[in-house]
């Protein structure tokens, strides 16, 4: 589908004022409806704009006007431009640009997200808030320069973030953490041998804890009947 011209209702006021083609080819060139083109004629549309000539600004030759009055049904066609425009190459996504308006407050956010969300890795960080690892480190450890003056801020209110992409985030660090939890503080069994051996030692440590008892049970049924023996000689 070709594209119209640069000006297409200033084109079409001088199509219509210096040519006599028909209402549809000038539509059809200028992306118009005939009907708005017709009301240019009549002075309904378009009343205040001055006519731009096509072929001066090289959109449109004066063979391919002439050709075209002479046949109704022929359509126009724009001129090639002689202008080689460069080919525009797609880089890769690169970081993360923040607007210099906000970047002092890319601090405060990064002590909220620290704070509040300790599961994100500094990658996550940097992804959602366009920082850098020293930064988030320098702020981790209360070495940064302004560490005395930030203010935790939560990056969807600064404008850094937008909430989906804190909730993919933090979602993704969730869905992390309990495999890594259950790695460090997971229980194992013991083994046969060693639980085996401790339930062998618990009847002998109640035996020697009773026959104690019994030791002092008699020791102090002796004491009670030399007491006895004594009064009973006073």
């Amino acid at each position: 589908m070709s594209q119209g011209p640069l000006m297409p209702k200033a084109t079409a006021v001088w199509l219509v004022e210096n040519t006599s083609l028909a209402f549809e080819q000038i539509a059809d060139f200028c992306k118009l409806h005939p009907l708005e083109v017709k009301g240019i004629a009549d002075g309904e549309v378009a009343a205040g704009i001055k006519g731009l000539d096509p072929v001066s600004t090289g959109q449109l030759t004066r063979d391919e006007i002439e050709k075209a009055q002479k046949a109704p049904h022929y359509k126009l066609k724009p001129a090639v431009s002689k202008v080689k425009l460069p080919e525009v190459k797609r880089t890769t996504k690169g970081p993360r640009y923040t607007p210099l308006s906000r970047r002092q407050d890319r601090p405060n956010a990064i002590l909220w997200l620290l704070r509040n969300h300790p599961e994100l890795k500094d990658a996550q960080i940097i992804r959602l808030v366009g920082t850098t690892k020293s930064t988030i480190q320098q702020i981790r450890e209360r070495t940064h320069w302004n560490s005395g003056s930030l203010q935790p801020m939560d990056p969807v209110t600064l404008g850094l973030s937008t909430q989906i992409n804190l909730d993919f985030e933090v979602q993704r660090a969730a869905a992390d953490r309990p495999a890594a939890v259950a790695a460090d503080s997971g229980a194992s069994l013991l083994p046969t041998e060693v639980s085996t051996a401790l339930d062998e030692r618990e009847p002998e440590a109640d035996h020697g804890g009773r026959e104690e008892r019994l030791d002092a049970d008699s020791v102090f049924a002796k004491l009670k009947g030399r007491q006895q023996d004594e009064d009973d000689e006073a």
